[in-house]
């Protein structure tokens, strides 16, 4: 009997270690490195990243997500043009590549090359507004949390990724491993994706990298905490879109970003059918909503102007 209430110790000391270190992502630290851009290697030219200058003294920022390319703003970067804006959605270096590039990276790294790009077009233009999408909003939450954008858009924007006792979110169940994993792997059946035949919408024109990237995962994960916890600096007006099916993004995060910020925020909430065969994520990207969004975009930034 004290043999087996040694062994039982021992399980449970193990299990409380792999929680705290895989799940609660306890000693895990990251540096950001400096990223290259290199476009000539872009697996499809619409991974390219979009520049429309027109001369004008606004511009918007389009930012991508995880693991996805600026493809996705193809109709939102025209419908910003049309507003006046000069138009910057960037490839963020080591995505719409090669994954092999990409598993080097990690979002500490991702993040300190898009705020370097903000920072330039903050110098060069009088005003300058962001949009993002998933992680892509996440980045824009962050920028807003450390810089003075004129206005902010976020789409599908996690702030948590699994939160079981705080929130009641569980993002993916597999993720509490994803340290683990990534010891022994950097990546699950990796591939590229020019084309979803089996999606509509749109949607079957996204394109980027399949499979699962356990570390860069984790350094998501680890990344959205401080973004969370720091939402109440947040001081530029805010529009926040999420669908309330949302099967990548947990539609619960908008919640949290509802009650955490305390800037002048407005919020809408889209409800796609089961009839459209995607996520439900990628707003802008979806033919039957995104004529919509981006004219109550074009609005809220208007507003915002005055």
């Amino acid at each position: 009997m004290e043999y087996d209430g040694h062994m039982a110790f021992i399980i449970a000391a193990v299990i409380i270690a792999v929680y705290l270190w895989s799940a609660c992502l306890i000693f895990y630290r990251e540096e950001a490195k400096p990223l290259v851009s290199d476009e000539s290697k872009c697996f499809d030219p619409a991974c390219r990243s979009i520049v429309i200058k027109q001369g004008s003294d606004k511009a918007v920022l389009m930012i991508h997500g995880f693991p996805t390319t600026p493809a996705m703003y193809a109709y939102a970067s025209e419908r910003m043009k049309a507003e006046g804006y000069d138009v910057y959605a960037p490839l963020i270096p080591s995505f719409g590549t090669d994954w092999h590039d990409f598993i080097k990276t990690d979002f500490s790294s991702w993040y300190g090359w898009i705020e370097d790009f903000y920072l330039a077009l903050e110098k060069e233009y009088s005003r300058v507004c962001i949009i993002g999408t998933s992680m892509g909003g996440a980045m824009a939450l962050k920028i807003a949390e450390h810089h003075k954008p004129d206005a902010v858009v976020t789409i599908g924007a996690p702030v948590v990724y699994n939160s079981l006792f705080r929130d009641r979110i569980v993002t993916q169940w597999i993720s509490y491993l994803g340290r683990i994993i990534g010891l022994f792997t950097p990546a699950i059946s990796p591939c590229i994706i020019t084309e979803r035949p089996d999606s509509d919408d749109g949607n079957e024109e996204w394109k980027g990298y399949g499979g699962s990237y356990p570390r860069q995962g984790v350094s998501l994960i680890w990344n959205l905490r401080p973004i969370r916890r720091d939402l109440g600096l947040i001081r530029a007006p805010l529009l926040s879109i999420h669908d309330r099916g949302d099967r990548t993004v947990p539609f619960a995060n908008q919640k949290i970003i509802r009650r955490e910020t305390k800037t002048e925020a407005r919020f809408i909430e889209t409800c796609m059918g089961p009839e459209c065969h995607h996520t439900h994520h990628a707003l802008l990207m979806y033919r039957s909503i995104q004529g919509e969004l981006m004219d109550r975009i074009a609005a809220f930034f208007s507003s915002c102007s005055i």
